[in-house]
């Protein structure tokens, strides 16, 4: 395996990073009794949904990555690690939407925020079982793209924190209303059209090898 192989994987990993320091800081928070605020209050009172969501995103995120390896690819680990990737995804999927439903809105979200966490939690469960079903049928090509679709979703909060950056930083608040939720849809367009990207970008051509004929087929043709 060449570093150049490992440079996806690590990006990926990467990106995923903000979200998942966050999810751990939560899982900490939920496990130390924490006092309840606004902010917190509606995971303290049903920590069920938040803790599958983390959960699943950390593993969904880290495994995914490696199946971006076309030597891992190759192997019987990809299809080891997407018996483990499915749930996960489909736990990250199902969870966001549960919250969407079931938590009350936090100060900075509106209902249309909401609606596009129960549209893209969807479209993220509905890739991962249109990938499944397609490499059961065993059409590879159309199980890497519905699996890639999905892991684009999935690993939004990463590009999500670099849409919201710029806001922050102009000025220094939090956004809300409708100008979060672009920058919430900026995060998942971006990341679908990256991905529709990758599965439409050109195959590397083979290195074109000079064709070393026999020495007497070279000395007959002499």
């Amino acid at each position: 395996m060449t570093i150049r192989q490992w440079r996806l994987p690590a990006a990926l990993i990467l990106l995923g990073l903000i979200p998942i320091i966050a999810g751990a800081a939560r899982l900490t928070e939920l496990g130390t009794g924490p006092e309840v605020t606004p902010a917190n209050a509606r995971f303290v009172a049903d920590p069920l949904p938040v803790v599958l969501h983390i959960v699943g995103a950390v593993v969904y995120t880290i495994l995914g990555a490696f199946q971006f390896v076309p030597s891992l690819r190759r192997r019987r680990w990809h299809r080891i690690a997407g018996r483990v990737l499915v749930p996960c995804g489909l736990a990250v999927a199902l969870s966001g939407v549960w919250m969407a439903f079931a938590y009350d809105l936090p100060a900075h979200d509106n209902d249309v925020l909401a609606g596009m966490r129960l549209v893209f939690g969807s479209a993220m469960a509905a890739s991962i079982l249109l990938g499944l079903a397609a490499a059961l049928r065993r059409d590879f090509t159309r199980h890497r793209a519905w699996m890639v679709r999905g892991y684009a979703i999935g690993i939004g909060a990463g590009t999500q924190a670099f849409t919201h950056a710029p806001y922050l930083l102009a000025t220094g608040e939090q956004p809300d209303g409708n100008v979060r939720a672009s920058l919430v849809l900026a995060g998942w367009l971006i990341n679908l059209a990256v991905a529709e990207w990758y599965l439409r970008r050109p195959a590397h051509p083979a290195r074109s090898r000079p064709v070393r004929r026999p020495r007497a087929a070279v000395e007959d043709s002499l």
